[in-house]
């Protein structure tokens, strides 16, 4: 006989963390010159979102701690080679892939936020590194900026395309999961 209990995996701080991300992200990345105070602003709560991860990694419930979820890329690769063959472990928190994901969005998102930060500076002459930051390597942190901007957004399609094919190998919906916090603990 089987029975479906619920576990609660993503807690409250990590849920409004993700959510304010998408929105977040999805601002910056529809804005630019012309709406540029906007554009800044969604970059800057993009980069307090990144430091309250960083710190949630290390604080969080167990299921947000980096330690418990952190794997090889062998692994990573070995779980979506199952995934591809439609035979991969189910996990309650992340799985290999959804490691790797993580760790690949928050570096990228990282990037494109201090390159847009130095684009800042170096282009208006205002933010956090205006002093630091000349107008000489202007193109150069511009093309930065746009390229981890555009890579992250590429990032962002795969793992949609990543949780929407794992919710329908193991049969829950993980986008829901992230919003109300709880999964199903499956017994046979």
């Amino acid at each position: 006989m089987k029975t479906d209990e619920l576990i609660k995996v993503w807690d409250l701080p990590l849920r409004i963390f993700h959510w304010l991300l998408v929105v977040a992200f999805s601002v910056a990345y529809l804005t630019e010159d012309e709406l540029l105070p906007i554009h800044v602003w969604a970059g800057y709560l993009i980069g307090a979102l990144l430091l309250f991860r960083l710190i949630w990694g290390f604080v969080g419930n167990d299921y947000a701690r980096f330690s418990n979820f952190l794997c090889s890329p062998a692994k990573s690769f070995t779980y979506l080679k199952d995934l591809i063959a439609l035979k991969s472990q189910r996990y309650i928190g992340h799985n290999p892939a959804g490691s790797a994901m993580i760790f690949l969005l928050l570096f990228s998102l990282l990037v494109t936020v201090m390159s847009g930060l130095a684009v800042y500076g170096a282009d208006q002459g205002a933010g956090p590194l205006a002093a630091l930051i000349g107008s000489s390597y202007e193109d150069l942190l511009e093309e930065t900026h746009e390229l981890f901007a555009n890579f992250t957004l590429f990032l962002v399609f795969v793992h949609i395309t990543g949780v929407a094919f794992e919710s329908f190998i193991h049969r829950e919906n993980l986008a829901k999961a992230m919003v109300h916090g709880f999964k199903k603990i499956v017994n046979k």
